[in-house]
Parts: C-alpha cells; sequence; structure tokens
C-alpha cells in the first residue's frame, strides 16, 4: 500500500503543473497577437494615410488630421498639376517601365528556365563551378554590381539606350537557382527516362513535359523578376541620361527634387507637392498590386513547388 501511494502521490502533483503550463501558452499567444497587431498597425498606418493624402490640399496634410479624407475635387487637382509636370512626362516615364520590366521579364523567362533545367537534369563539366557561381552572385547585394555593369554598357556603347537595362533586368540568377531547386526534387527522372525510351528528343522532353509541369514555378520567376525591374532605381539612374528615357521610379526623384515638402530649395511652380508626390507613388505601384491581386494563386503554388520529391 505504502508503494502504491508513493506512485500515486507524484501523480497527482500534476494539475498545478498543468495549469502553468496553459497560462504560459495563454500569455505566448496574447503576447503573439500583441506583436501581430504592432506590426500590423506599422504597416497598415502608412498605407491608409499615403491612400488619403492625395485627396487634401498640402497644407491640409500638414495642418489637418492625418487619416481625415479630403475631397474628389482635390484628387482631380493633383492629377492634373501631375499630368501638366514636363508636358506630361509621366505617362512617358511608365510607358518607359512598362518596356523596361516587361522586356526583362521575357529575356529572363527565355534564359532562366532552360538554365535551371540543364543545371538540374544534366551533367557537364564545369557544373559546379556554374551552380556556384550563379549561388554567389545571386547572395550579392545588387548595388555591388551596378558600377561593373555601367562600366560595361559603357564599353559596348549602350548608355542612354533601352538595352542598357532590358540586359541587365534579364540577369536573373534567383531565377536560375528556383528553377534548379524545382527541377532537381519535383521532376520524376522515371517520366523523363520513358520518354527518351520512346524517342523524344531533349527539346521535346523540355518543352512537352518539363515546362508544362513548371508553370507554378515559371509563375514565381515571372513575378520576382517582374517587381525587382520595376522596382530597380539605381542602375536605371545611371544609364538614363535623359528625362525621356527613365522609368517611373526615377521619375519620383525629379518630383521630389521640384517640391519644396521635400526640397526646400524646389519651387512650386509646377504645382509638384505632397499630394501630387503620393498621388504618383500610387500610381507607380499599381501594376505590381495588379500583378500580385490576379497572380497570387499561382505564387502560392509556386512557393509549395518542389516542397516534395517528386
Amino acid at each position: 500500500m505504502s508503494e502504491t501511494r508513493a506512485i500515486v502521490a507524484p501523480g497527482a502533483q500534476r494539475h498545478p503543473v498543468r495549469g502553468g503550463s496553459r497560462t504560459r501558452r495563454s500569455i505566448g499567444g496574447i503576447l503573439v497577437r500583441a506583436v501581430l497587431i504592432l506590426f500590423g498597425v506599422f504597416f497598415v498606418l502608412p498605407m491608409a494615410w499615403l491612400l488619403l493624402a492625395p485627396t487634401k490640399t498640402a497644407q491640409q496634410i500638414e495642418h489637418a488630421f492625418p487619416f481625415a479624407f479630403g475631397s474628389f475635387d482635390a484628387v482631380g487637382t493633383a492629377w492634373g498639376h501631375l499630368a501638366a509636370f514636363q508636358d506630361g512626362v509621366i505617362f512617358q516615364w511608365f510607358g518607359n517601365s512598362t518596356l523596361y520590366a516587361f522586356s526583362g521579364l521575357i529575356l529572363t523567362l527565355v534564359t532562366a528556365i532552360p538554365a535551371g533545367y540543364g543545371l538540374a537534369l544534366t551533367r557537364f563539366g564545369g557544373r559546379k563551378a556554374l551552380l556556384t557561381i550563379t549561388l554567389v552572385v545571386m547572395i550579392m547585394p545588387a548595388t555591388t554590381l551596378v558600377i561593373p555593369l555601367f562600366l560595361g554598357l559603357n564599353a559596348v556603347k549602350l548608355v542612354g539606350t533601352p538595352w542598357a537595362l532590358i540586359l541587365p533586368f534579364a540577369f536573373f540568377p534567383f531565377g536560375v537557382y528556383l528553377t534548379y531547386i524545382y527541377f532537381s526534387t519535383s521532376l520524376q527522372r522515371s517520366m523523363l527516362e520513358a520518354a527518351r525510351i520512346d524517342g523524344a528528343g531533349e527539346v521535346q522532353i523540355f518543352f512537352r513535359i518539363a515546362l508544362p509541369l513548371a508553370k507554378p514555378i515559371i509563375a514565381l520567376v515571372a513575378f520576382f523578376n517582374f517587381v525587382g525591374n520595376w522596382q530597380n532605381f539605381f542602375l536605371p539612374y545611371l544609364v538614363t541620361p535623359s528625362s525621356a528615357q527613365q522609368p517611373i521610379q526615377v521619375g519620383l526623384s525629379q518630383l521630389m527634387a521640384s517640391s519644396p515638402a521635400f526640397n526646400p530649395g524646389g519651387t512650386a511652380d509646377f504645382g509638384i507637392d505632397s499630394p501630387e508626390l503620393a498621388l504618383a507613388i500610387i500610381i507607380s505601384v499599381v501594376p505590381v498590386l495588379v500583378l500580385f491581386l490576379f497572380a497570387q494563386r499561382s505564387l502560392v503554388a509556386g512557393m509549395f513547388a518542389g516542397g516534395t520529391k517528386g
């Protein structure tokens, strides 16, 4: 009996421990929610302010409640000033961004997808060295490559032409690596061998088998490349000497330089102030937002592609 009591007695003390564990989990959950709410507020409030800024005048932005709605007339006024700036150069900037981003995207898909497939499923001399170089370049900050790119482009007389941005935008080692990971982990080798036995060539295998199965990763590579191309600033700033050649991200710096809100030495003669700048920023992010909204299902599929061995 004494042995039984000795065994049961410690068991009776487990309930307070469980209660304490539940309490700690509850406190941990509250802290996690609080942190998430804090981060949500940190990101949502600036977005709310940006969306409301074009509805107000510059004076209202400075003195009125930050999250008050102004009027639609103020949006029309801001748009009129923005469209009149340098005879509507903002439309040229937007067209340039579209040309550079989509042209670079097309070249990226033409080069990165076959490159990733080749690195994953073929064996050739220098393959490991090439994969290592791809990884090294991928983890390097993009700004470290701007000066070498500029010198190379200048040597072949491409500075000031659309190719000075299209060709560098097509250089996307991250896309090569994503494709390499996908084909290495998700494409069944037995399927490829069966196709070879049936007489299919390597080109046929790539276009008829590998490429249709790789739609999720192609969407993921396309999204990241387009966003990177559209938001790139440093390289376009160096290789586009003319305002008419610049993409919209570089054009925003001109707007800021013409606004007394960001440049005290500037003038308000062009009608560019805080509402116009906020409206221009919203316009500049619309393509990326639209692309994300329409492609989010493919993006989620691409992010999980390659997670399991096929």
